[in-house]
């Protein structure tokens, strides 16, 4: 504030009538000097600079005269202040409501009762035109008014405004209270054009802690070239700040974006076997996470120190409603004390199931789980694994198990879930016979599939011979064999834990369902032993489900640093994304500390141990590519679809009945056509897009330091026209919402009964270079091989436990289409489109309806089967299998 009112008395200093030689403009001119240069060069406040810059050139420019602005000045002093009432909500916090009398809890009070809680300073859109700087800021302190109502506290504060004030841009907040506050929103009353409105939905940090001021821009978007001159300098402030400067160790409250690699899975301090390869760079490419900034460990420099909280900037963390009814009570108590109570339970960590009776009793009888210190503490925490129990654990029966408790073991049901079960996306049409691996021979063994012509045509029983399915587009496979067979013999080293290189292919029938032909199992070969491959009908695979689940999350997050590095919050593709990113970062930090970190749920519970992310590494390289997260180019590089522009959609589906692509492109083009009305309205003209200093920098950083290790890649878009933009933004928002929903809401319902989607194979098939007894005791006992073949007590109740939290609505979930922000409401067309949006989601509710209560389509209807809801845009709270929120907030 010194410097600001130093800057100030500069910039006001009366300016004398000039006369050649006089003492009074040597002596103004002598002022402005000496005051310019008492303001502190190392100031990193922007806008000082300019102004000292500014000031100077106003002490040098004595040639200059007055008489018009002070003629003006004169007219103005006879027009009245604008009386302004601003109308504050504070969102009251879980903290505000319980915290004892302290000191510091008494001071805050008495400034309540003072009417200095928040000190509010209105911004000019405009400069001064006498001196081409920003207009001195309108002070006033809000003081608490009215009742607290939904858990809201109103505060209220007056100003008078000049008139030739100009618009209000932006408003500085500071609050005075010891403690940080959940701002919501600034309504300003009393404008002849009406009130302004300020979004804030964010935590404002006490000036005891930052004497940085915090501002807020209000609900009118702008392009950096259309910017009113008064929030130029504000706006560019903003952004540097997020930026910071990649130094130092980010702590609590900080809101900083930036960049780092993934090496802080691992924790070699606590234990060298827990050491973790860091992801990111040549060898494991991988996106990039928001840099910590974290010490490195003692044992490993490559790898960050682990901590008890991870940090993601402060308004990326949950919401308090969503912190008490789906983290705190859910997640942090499933992590941090469940988990470790299972291992209590299951004592002994390889004990499997030896009766399918005992996995049925999961959901019947459930079993106890010690209590804690707090009585009914599992209850309060986790309600659908504890409800009305006490102590006793018990599992809600899945949506797939509650229609038909033998859907596990059907043949057409394995084949029906690639098409509307959890993992639609990695269903492919075969083209080429015979099917070879890519993989070097000399290591891995002959390419030839296992799976040959006979057997195929064999399993289709004469209808047609392989070349003609191949012409009317009959066969389709699931292929991990290339993806897989690299990990065989690490994975094979882990206690516990067998893995194979795996395909399967699949007969699209008469019905339009698929129908399993034959499964191969592959393993490379060793110094000791030959390559060995089988072939069965068929059987069970989840590796490819996360490998998908897991990219949604990662892949994300560097669109939603470089959105908050390089657009500002008033940049009006920043207000259409935002939505779309809250609690990403959040959710993946949970993720870091507790699911896919070394000795974590993941890699305790899945096949590949802790390979698991070394696989994702690989997947990301192979695989990833950001034009095919398009919906329409996905199906079309699975050859499950044909460009067709009399067909609906303008594609032509390989398999009519395909519940996932059905629903996802009417999704998908409801979602284009929003960003598309919203896209047109702030470029009317298609070379505004790249004349966008700001949009240029956000595309550019997604590319080069976000996705770094796919920079040179030659698929990236471009981005010169608005039709370029539209297609980028949708395919963000497309993986955000429909993407996310599709692989993450069915977990439960489809996995929750594990035998369907085991996580992890214990022991290899029996007919893997057996032993005499091996085979023996599996001709005489093959439900046990089979149960020894599924995950242990101990690891299938961990994964239950997690998909069950996994696939939860919190209360507070905001859907697509659901709630319009305020910027958008401001604006008459963004309104209507967005109305119209919101109107064609709820038509395809009813699309949704239609089709799963249509008999003819046999994927998604029928006896025992459940329906196809993942793509219903709205959800009651709880493990629904349905409902689109917004954001990976899961």
């Amino acid at each position: 504030m010194l410097k600001q009112n130093l800057l100030n008395q500069i910039c006001s200093l009366p300016k004398p009538p000039f006369v050649h030689g006089s003492n009074n403009t040597h002596a103004y001119h002598h002022s402005l000097l000496s005051m310019a240069n008492n303001i502190p060069k190392t100031t990193h406040n922007a806008r000082a600079r300019r102004r000292r810059r500014r000031c100077m050139a106003t002490a040098s420019d004595t040639t200059s005269t007055t008489n018009d602005a002070s003629a003006m000045a004169d007219y103005l002093m006879h027009e009245k202040p604008i009386k302004v009432k601003a109308l504050v909500t504070v969102k009251q916090t879980m903290s505000d409501m319980f915290t004892g009398m302290g000191i510091e809890r008494g001071m805050d009070d008495i400034k309540d009762l003072l009417g200095k809680t928040l000190l509010l300073e209105l911004v000019s859109s405009e400069l001064d035109p006498n001196t081409e700087l920003e207009k001195p800021t309108v002070q006033a302190y809000a003081h608490k008014g009215g009742k607290v109502e939904r858990r809201e506290v109103k505060y209220e504060a007056e100003f008078e405004v000049p008139a030739e004030f100009g618009a209000v841009g932006a408003i500085f907040v500071e609050n005075e209270h010891h403690k940080e506050m959940f701002l919501r929103h600034i309504v300003l009353e009393g404008f002849p054009n009406g009130p302004v409105n300020f979004t804030c939905d964010s935590w404002i940090h006490s000036k005891f802690a930052d004497k940085r001021k915090r501002v807020f821009f209000n609900s009118k978007s702008y392009l950096p070239q259309t910017t009113p001159a008064g929030l130029v300098g504000l706006r560019d402030e903003e952004l540097v700040h997020l930026r910071g400067n990649g130094l130092g160790e980010r702590q609590h409250g900080d809101r900083v974006y930036d960049y780092d690699v993934y090496n802080d899975l691992g924790d070699p301090d606590a234990n060298f076997a827990l050491a973790r390869p860091t992801l990111g760079g040549k060898e494991f490419p991988a996106p990039r996470r928001c840099r910590t900034g974290r010490p490195r460990c003692e044992a490993d420099p490559s790898t960050e120190k682990k901590a008890r909280d991870f940090y993601v900037p402060r308004d990326e963390e949950f919401s308090e409603v969503k912190l008490v009814t789906f983290s705190a009570k859910t997640l942090y108590s499933l992590f941090n004390t469940l988990i470790p109570s299972l291992g209590n339970v299951f004592a002994d960590a390889d004990r499997g199931f030896h009766h399918f009776k005992t996995i049925d009793s999961l959901f019947s009888v459930g079993f106890e789980v010690p209590e804690l210190s707090k009585e009914g503490f599992w209850n309060a925490t986790l309600p659908r694994l504890f409800a009305g129990t006490g102590n006793v654990m018990r599992f809600e029966p899945p949506g797939a198990l509650e229609r038909d408790k033998f859907f596990w073991m059907k043949d057409e049901e394995f084949a029906r879930q690639t098409l509307a079960g959890l993992n639609p996306y990695c269903l492919e049409l075969i083209t080429e016979w015979p099917l070879k691996s890519k993989l070097d021979p000399k290591i891995y063994g002959p390419p030839e599939s296992a799976i040959t012509t006979e057997l195929i045509e064999s399993e289709i029983g004469g209808i047609m011979s392989v070349k003609e399915a191949i012409k009317q587009k009959k066969l389709f496979t699931l292929d991990y064999h290339d993806i897989l067979l690299p990990f065989v013999h690490r994975v094979r080293e882990l206690k516990g834990r067998t893995l194979y290189g795996s395909r399967t292919i699949f007969f699209l029938t008469p019905e339009g369902t698929l129908r399993p032909l034959a499964i191969e199992l592959c393993r490379p070969p060793t110094n000791e032993k030959p390559a060995w491959k089988q072939v069965y009908r068929p059987c069970w695979n989840s590796t490819g489900c996360w490998l998908w689940k897991l990219r949604t999350h990662c892949a994300t997050e560097p669109y939603i640093i470089a959105t908050n590095r390089q657009l500002s919050v008033m940049h009006p593709i920043h207000r259409l994304l935002h939505p779309h990113f809250r609690y990403t970062m959040e959710i993946n930090s949970l993720a870091r500390e507790s699911l896919i970190n070394a000795g974590g749920i993941i890699e305790s519970t899945f096949s590949p141990g802790k390979y698991s992310l070394d696989i994702c590494s690989a997947a990301y390289d192979q695989f990833w590519r950001f034009d095919y997260e398009a919906l329409p180019k996905d199906l079309i590089r699975r050859g499950m679809a044909v460009e067709d522009e009399n067909a609906p959609h303008g594609l032509k589906l390989t398999i009519e009945d395909y519940p996932f692509a059905n629903d996802g492109l009417i999704l998908w083009d409801t979602i284009k056509q929003w960003v598309t009305d919203y896209v047109t309205h702030y470029y009317p003209e298609p070379d505004l897009v790249e004349a966008d200093p700001e949009l240029q920098a956000w595309w550019t950083e997604i590319r080069t330091k976000g996705h770094a290790d796919k920079k040179n890649e030659p698929w990236w878009p471009q981005l010169k026209t608005s039709d370029d933009l539209i297609e980028i933004l949708t395919i963000i928002m497309w993986v955000t919402s429909g993407h996310h929903a599709s692989v993450n809401f069915g977990q439960y319902a489809f996995a929750g009964y594990f035998p369907n989607r085991p996580t992890i194979t214990r022991i290899k098939m029996p007919d893997e270079d057996p032993t005499e007894e091996e085979w023996k005791f599996f001709l005489k006992r093959p439900e046990a091989v089979l149960l020894a073949t599924f995950p242990s007590k101990l690891q299938a109740t961990r994964v239950m436990a997690v998909l069950n939290v996994l696939s939860n609505h919190s209360p507070d979930e905001e859907y697509i289409g659901d709630e319009i922000e305020w910027s958008w409401s401001d604006e008459p067309l963004i309104k209507a489109a967005f109305e119209k949006f919101s109107g064609r989601l709820k038509v395809l509710e009813g699309i949704i309806d239609e089709r799963n209560a249509n008999e003819e389509l046999k994927n998604r209807s029928g006896a025992g089967v459940l329906p196809y809801e993942l793509l219903k845009p709205h959800s009651k709270p709880g493990v629904t299998g349905q409902g689109v929120p917004n954001s990976i907030s899961i």
